[in-house]
């Protein structure tokens, strides 16, 4: 099924938007030559609009040369009506990744986006932080505005280090830490350096985050995937043979199932580290946000020389602030610090300078707990509307983080019930999305709650359970 939104409130016209999505398609090889286009009919039911729409659009794209009319057959698009090399760049799929998702566009005005992950913007402390950017502009000495170290201002990893002890149970010094540009850039980094000149294997959790196992695949790793149950990753499935380079979980909050793994797996995790002789990486992208009991504490701090441990203030603070960390054994560091002066030198010095003040008087902790309120308001709200539209629906992972996870029973979101929902004006993510084995998790979705109002919350789960119900 072919579908695409279409905005009512936009300036340009339903039949400017209709061709407009067409001819991007095509010219990006999305729609493919000689792939059949769904009949005028068609089309116009699924994305909402007359069929006379679709029949000027189809015209103007058979006048340019888009498509072409195969008699008693139907309509397709034309041969050579691409770009070759753009093509390839825009659908070339990384281990069934595209390039594309990992940049999706804002949704369309009026949709309401259950994209996990996704911090509430509007309450960034914009005050405390302007205050003190103008302060560290001011009087911050002239090295600041010079070329910094590879591993970060000193300032801040010093503050980070002892907030990472007493938050996180992270055993580490501040020479462990590097500074780096998002945990993107810091995963990506950690690749590079535990594959040295080789294909590296990686073992991980199976689903897992769509971004990481982009950097993993881009970077030509072969992956290993290990299944998940509601509690994390099942250290008995781990690869027996040749041990992979390392194993890559997040066991605070798993992604996107949402569960926290208890002691004895992450034992288990370890021992298997040890004997095998590799590593584990460890990402912490969110586990500041527990609302359940207090955050289970790291797995670097039970063995800081086989853990690799990940975080971002990305999910805590602003998506713009672009700075994440990596804490390292210290028989890696050196290295690491290399890899990340040919990355991009260092990591904006000026905002690591803010950080470290916003951190040290106060505003960071004031921050999370002021969040961490708001965030369980959201996340009631969304367990509650789910409970009252879909009570056949079990909520999986509520119990921080984000996002949580809701399973229907006999229902599977396949990409058109996807598109069915998105129709009706929301956004939900399938956790077969996520996943490496496919099949093992169809009637699952993943719906985020940090970045939407407790209305939009309400009003989204109305509308999916119209969806759901419309389509059975």
């Amino acid at each position: 099924m072919l579908w695409f939104p279409v905005d009512r409130s936009a300036e340009s016209s339903l039949t400017v938007q209709v061709y407009e999505q067409l001819r991007q398609r095509i010219l990006r090889s999305e729609l493919v030559e000689g792939e059949r286009l769904p009949s005028s009919r068609e089309l116009a039911s699924s994305i909402g609009v007359s069929r006379n729409i679709v029949l000027e659009v189809y015209d103007r794209l058979l006048a340019e040369g888009y498509l072409e009319i195969r008699p008693q057959s139907g309509t397709y698009v034309a041969a050579g009506s691409h770009f070759p090399t753009i093509a390839q760049a825009m659908s070339s799929d990384v281990e069934g990744q595209s390039a594309a998702s990992i940049a999706r566009p804002p949704p369309p005005p009026g949709m309401i986006d259950f994209r996990a992950a996704h911090p509430a913007a509007d309450y960034f402390p914009r005050a405390a932080w302007g205050r003190l950017a103008k302060e560290i502009c001011l009087y911050a000495p002239e090295r600041a505005f010079g070329y910094g170290s590879p591993e970060g201002a000193s300032e801040l990893r010093s503050v980070l280090a002892r907030y990472l002890l007493q938050a996180r149970g992270v055993r580490c010094h501040p020479e462990q830490i590097v500074i780096t540009t998002g945990a993107t850039q810091a995963l990506q980094l950690v690749t590079g350096l535990l594959s040295r000149d080789k294909r590296a294997r990686i073992a991980v959790e199976d689903p897992v985050t769509d971004e990481m196992r982009t950097i993993f695949s881009y970077a030509g790793a072969e992956l290993l995937p290990v299944p998940v149950d509601d509690t994390g990753i099942l250290p008995e499935e781990l690869p027996a043979g040749e041990a992979p380079d390392f194993v890559f979980v997040i066991p605070s909050h798993q992604f996107p199932l949402g569960g926290t793994l208890p002691i004895q797996r992450r034992i288990q995790l370890i021992e298997y580290a040890r004997r095998s002789d590799c590593l584990i990486v460890e990402d912490d992208y969110d586990s500041e946000f527990t609302y359940e009991g207090v955050p289970v504490h790291s797995m670097q701090g039970l063995d800081p020389e086989r853990v690799i441990y990940v975080g971002t203030f990305s999910k805590i603070l602003s998506p713009s602030l672009r700075i994440g960390y990596a804490v390292l054994p210290i028989r890696y560091v050196e290295e690491y610090r290399r890899l990340k002066w040919f990355a991009d030198r260092h990591t904006a010095m000026l905002e690591q300078l803010i950080l470290a003040r916003f951190m040290e008087e106060g505003y960071f902790d004031r921050h999370i707990r002021r969040m961490r309120k708001i965030y369980r308001k959201r996340r009631e709200t969304l367990a509650s509307n789910l409970r009252k539209h879909l009570p056949q629906a079990r909520i999986l992972g509520e119990s921080a983080g984000m996002h949580l996870v809701v399973e229907v029973p006999g229902v599977r979101f396949t990409e058109e019930r996807m598109a069915q929902i998105a129709r009706e004006g929301v956004l939900v993510y399938a956790v077969e999305h996520y996943a490496l084995v496919r099949g093992r998790h169809e009637n699952r979705i993943v719906m985020g709650y940090g970045g939407l109002t407790p209305q939009d919350i309400a009003d989204g789960v109305e509308r999916l359970a119209r969806a759901i119900a419309a389509a059975e």
